[in-house]
């Protein structure tokens, strides 16, 4: 309410969020149901019968931060106020309310949240300066500096640097500089290649655009690729050690998180939440944690080894391949909305076989070698994850191109 944000003011706040309360406005009735794609009234759902329970429009909005910002001024008129500037921090116009029915209530202190220093410049209780986010200073600064060429002049360029993981969201401001010049086209492939050496920080790769390859030889946090956009990550072990990459862990959580487009080859095993939300890029790993593919709405994802618990919660799209080799992995797959097959299909098989190929090709994996040298016997073991409704869709679609080839053949022979 307006009254609300009157008080925040006074507290000292001087931004206001209005999530929550706007969903509601447009329908929303709090059912907690956001993560199941069940919303019964069409909010947060991908369902098609659902969505169209929808009944929100644009001027309930207008209307709600209309009367919102009219009952904050008459609230600042009763303060005399002539701004909601003017309230910011002003704590001595707040009183305490009493409740005598709860005497429990007069014993808590206070009288640090609504202090106020009595004279005061305006500077004292206002945001004046910028916080310092040191962004000049990023590792994407010498990127783009090293990437003029292929940027200028689309000339193929080669860069190798030092990471460390205060380096977060590496290869953003790059792909955002790709972006501003040619758009969502990007660059033609390997236009730019960037290897790597180190610990990469948060978000690696992060919204990489299409003619950019990271190859990182170390691990990286949590993110990495998140929102990946065309561009091709490698991660692949430190040069010259000696464990084994498909029983250590070489990234973090919560990779590949909302992906349109590209490839992510992993020489090691993943993290937690492995692909969530992955909506169209291929992604190869050797092992990942709980939560694989969750919320997943398009793309690929090939897992060379174990899996964590709830592998395909909420997948809605897309399809996962999953080496299978203890025989248990119905045990840690989610099958409310996914089913389970073997890979019988020429075409899945063919699919498959060169998926794994790109990640031996890539990160030279002793386990991808192992399983193309034994396809035979390895493809057996492989499980193929596919949502139930996708699978349909899929069908539908084949019976629909037959009919045109069956259509074409038949004016053809006619002729």
């Amino acid at each position: 309410t307006g009254r609300d944000i009157i008080l925040a003011a006074l507290l000292g706040a001087e931004e206001f969020g209005f999530a929550t309360s706007a969903l509601i406005v447009l329908g929303c009735v709090m059912m907690r149901k956001c993560h199941l794609n069940t919303c019964p009234v069409g909010v947060a759902t991908q369902n098609a019968e659902l969505r169209k329970r929808f009944v929100g429009r644009y001027e309930y909005l207008v209307n709600f931060f209309t009367f919102l910002a009219e009952e904050t001024r008459e609230h600042l008129a009763q303060l005399g106020c002539r701004t909601l500037e003017e309230a910011v921090g002003r704590a001595d116009l707040l009183e305490r309310k009493q409740f005598p029915d709860f005497p429990k209530t007069g014993k808590i202190d206070l009288s640090k949240i609504i202090f106020f220093p009595g004279d005061v410049t305006p500077n004292a209780l206002h945001k004046i300066s910028d916080q310092e986010h040191k962004i000049c200073d990023v590792l994407d600064r010498e990127l783009i500096r090293r990437s003029s060429p292929a940027l200028d002049l689309l000339m193929p360029v080669e860069i190798k640097l030092k990471i460390r993981n205060i380096d977060r969201a590496a290869g953003a401001m790059l792909s955002g500089e790709i972006a501003r010049r040619y758009g969502q086209a990007g660059l033609p492939g390997d236009t730019i290649k960037a290897t790597f050496e180190g610990s990469a920080g948060q978000s690696f790769g992060a919204f990489l655009a299409k003619g950019v390859t990271f190859r990182i030889e170390g691990d990286a946090n949590d993110y990495l690729g998140k929102g990946l956009s065309g561009g091709r990550i490698i991660v692949v072990p430190p040069s010259g050690s000696t464990f084994r990459p498909e029983e250590n862990i070489l990234c973090g959580n919560t990779l590949l998180y909302g992906a349109t487009s590209g490839e992510v080859y992993i020489n090691g095993v993943a993290g937690e939440r492995f692909c969530v939300r992955n909506s169209g890029a291929i992604a190869v790993v050797e092992g990942a944690g709980d939560h694989c593919c969750e919320y997943m709405t398009g793309g690929r994802t090939v897992v060379l080894g174990p899996t964590g618990r709830n592998f395909a919660a909420g997948m809605s799209g897309g399809i996962a391949y999953v080496y299978d080799e203890k025989g248990n992995f119905d045990y840690f797959c989610n099958m409310e909305m996914a089913e389970l097959s073997l890979i019988e299909e020429a075409d899945d098989q063919k699919e498959l076989y060169g998926l794994i190929s790109a990640h031996y090709k890539y990160t030279n994996s002793p386990m991808a070698k192992r399983i193309l040298d034994n396809w035979s016997k390895s493809v057996e073991q492989f499980i193929k994850v596919i949502p139930i409704e996708y699978k349909k869709v899929l069908q539908e679609e084949k019976l629909v191109e037959l009919d045109r080839k069956n259509k074409i053949t038949s004016i053809t022979e006619a002729r």
